[in-house]
């Protein structure tokens, strides 16, 4: 049996990497895709652990050899998400989470449709542009165009499997977990696990 799926999107400043590297802490099972970008890492991010940073000749090299599973371009900045990498983690029976944007999320679920879809929305607008603010890495027209395009984001949540509300972090954070193990459970999944124990009514 193949490891989880799990696509994880949201707007910028809503609080998806915050979320899922709480997961990641409180669950060991969890392994995280790192995909790659073309655009400039941010302050503290590393090259392997955050993205894989390329420059935009690297990322059309891979893209034409049909390298990635799925790619997007947000913000002005090209991501992919490595096809074997995925591949070789599932395979592995690893459960993995996959931190993409709507567009590569419907890439995906075209391929893996039983791939756990989950949106983080931020609580307000309001709220989501002041957290854009307080983390002061962006100017006014870049927090302007980053609004506007959660907005188009946003209309895509009810696409997912789940919605998650971020107003308070650690209900989401527990949100989040509790959607992880409850697909574990699910009944196909768990007779492919264990196929004797559901032969003990017989």
């Amino acid at each position: 049996m193949p490891g989880l799926l799990i696509v994880i999107t949201a707007p910028s400043g809503a609080g998806k990497s915050s979320l899922i590297a709480a997961a990641l802490k409180a669950d060991p099972a969890l392994r995280l895709s790192v995909s790659y970008t073309t655009r400039a890492p941010r302050p503290g991010e590393q090259d392997g652990r955050e993205y894989h940073f390329v420059d935009e000749k690297t990322f059309l090299v891979m893209l034409e050899r049909g390298d990635f599973l799925e790619s997007a371009q947000v913000h002005g900045h090209r991501y992919g998400t490595s096809e074997k990498a995925i591949n070789r983690e599932l395979g592995a029976h690893h459960d993995l989470i996959l931190e993409i944007d709507w567009q590569g999320a419907q890439q995906v679920r075209r391929l893996f449709p039983d791939c756990i879809g989950i949106f983080i929305l931020p609580p307000s607008i309001e709220e989501l542009e002041r957290r854009m603010q307080k983390r002061g890495q962006d100017s006014a027209e870049v927090i302007r165009r980053r609004i506007a395009a959660a907005r188009d984001e946003i209309s895509h949540s009810p696409e997912f499997d789940y919605a998650i509300i971020n107003k308070d972090f650690d209900e989401a954070s527990q949100d989040l977990l509790a959607i992880i193990r409850a697909a574990r459970l699910g009944t196909a999944r768990q007779l492919a696990l264990h196929p004797e124990l559901f032969r003990l009514g017989n």
